[in-house]
């Protein structure tokens, strides 16, 4: 048998990623689409204004923390955590139906901090009075 040399002009690829970035990133996309969609299905007020912000999936993909956002605000969280947690069977299966993976990570979920601080950021620069030492125009007529 011959050694055979790749062609000139292509590149094998690195660890298995035909889309130029990790296999973590495309599963963590695929669930937040997958569970996004079953959230839509699912009759319960608690997850009424639930929105599905990102998901982090561990390096074996046996876990994905799924981070979310509602418009209830930090005192809805304990709700919607438990509602969650509840139809989480539902969303696991919803998973491996739509993956057709040989397993499905255990979603464990959590409110996304960053989205909130940022809030809490823009808030604190609204309300801080403006110190800029150059004067508008208005000002100087």
């Amino acid at each position: 048998m011959s050694n055979q040399r790749p062609r000139p002009g292509k590149r094998k690829s690195k660890g298995g990623s035909s889309k130029g970035y990790p296999r973590t990133a495309r599963l963590s996309e695929v669930l937040r689409e997958v569970i996004a969609d079953e959230l839509t299905l699912i009759d319960d007020e608690r997850l009424d204004l639930v929105t599905i912000t990102a998901i982090d999936v561990d390096s074996e993909m046996n876990r994905a923390i799924v981070y979310f956002d509602s418009m209830f605000g930090e005192e809805g969280d304990e709700g919607v955590v438990e509602a969650l947690l509840e139809f989480r069977p539902r969303m696991q299966a919803s998973i491996n139906r739509q993956m057709h993976a040989r397993k499905t990570p255990i979603l464990s979920f959590r409110p996304d901090e960053v989205i909130r601080s940022a809030a809490r950021i823009e808030e604190l620069l609204r309300k801080q009075p403006d110190t800029s030492p150059i004067s508008s125009r208005d000002d100087a007529e």
